[in-house]
């Protein structure tokens, strides 16, 4: 892991509360640690291994299955048709097409987070579940021949120290204001189909610009790695796994920030 990343990481635990119950509200510590870097405090590294591992399965599409060192387990832009089995705790959506939301979901789910608002505007979420907060950025999408605002959502996911994001379906590049709201990302899940989300060329810009330790692609179809990696420069080193998921903690963070392809992506 890198100093930086070591710092901001460590300074996240100085400012992360105790878990609490669901639908209670934090301040994001992503943002904290983005915005408040310079006033840095160092801790015990014990602390840092107490927080734990995150596993992160690739369930297909784009949906991710994160699991919580307590055992909730998120579903990201689920459908039902990847990782329903088991049933989540948490489910996110976005609804670009129906491969990313459902209508109907299980009623056994217990948390179900649409990143539109079906009354029109902007939707905020701002979720703790036992170890895990949940907070959302909103982007526009595409709609038909028409863009439809604040129809997509960048879902976060603060857990272990770590800072996690899932781009969702978006369709267009960031400004300065997404990226203050979204603030820090360890991890972050990147649709790399060329141009029916965002094009390569703009998606590896916002990938960069994240400053990352570990790039999940997501939403492939038939596009090279190679064609995203190339993108992303040499700074960036890839990853071809065998297994469908990565556990990840702030102490296993890569030094040289990393695209991680899991099997099956």
């Amino acid at each position: 892991m890198s100093a930086f990343r070591l710092i901001a990481s460590l300074f996240a635990l100085i400012l992360a509360p105790a878990a609490a119950h669901a639908q209670e509200q934090r301040p994001s510590t992503c943002v904290a640690v983005a915005n408040a870097l310079p006033r840095v405090q160092y801790v015990n590294l014990q602390d840092v291994a107490a927080q734990g591992e995150v596993a992160i399965t690739y369930a297909g599409h784009s949906t991710y299955i994160i699991e919580t060192p307590a055992g909730v387990t998120i579903a990201t832009d689920f459908s039902g048709v990847y990782g329903a089995s088991p049933t989540p705790r948490i489910a996110t959506m976005n609804r670009a097409h129906s491969t990313h939301y459902t209508l109907n979901p299980d009623p056994a789910i217990e948390h179900v987070l649409t990143g539109w608002n079906p009354d029109g505007g902007p939707i905020k979420h701002s979720l703790l579940v036992d170890d895990v907060y949940i907070r959302n950025v909103t982007t526009d999408i595409r709609g038909g021949s028409a863009a439809a605002k604040d129809g997509n959502s960048i879902f976060i996911f603060e857990v272990a120290g770590l800072c996690i994001g899932h781009l969702g379906h978006l369709h267009h590049e960031l400004d300065d204001s997404h990226y203050a709201a979204i603030g820090r990302l360890d991890v972050v899940m990147v649709p790399v189909d060329g141009g029916l989300t965002l094009s390569l060329e703009g998606m590896s810009e916002i990938a960069r610009r994240l400053s990352s330790s570990i790039i999940l692609p997501m939403h492939r179809f038939s596009t090279p790695i190679s064609a995203f990696a190339s993108r992303m420069g040499e700074g960036f080193e890839v990853e071809f796994r065998e297994e469908r998921t990565l556990l990840v903690s702030l102490g296993t963070l890569p030094r040289q920030p990393t695209i991680v392809v899991l099997e099956g992506v």
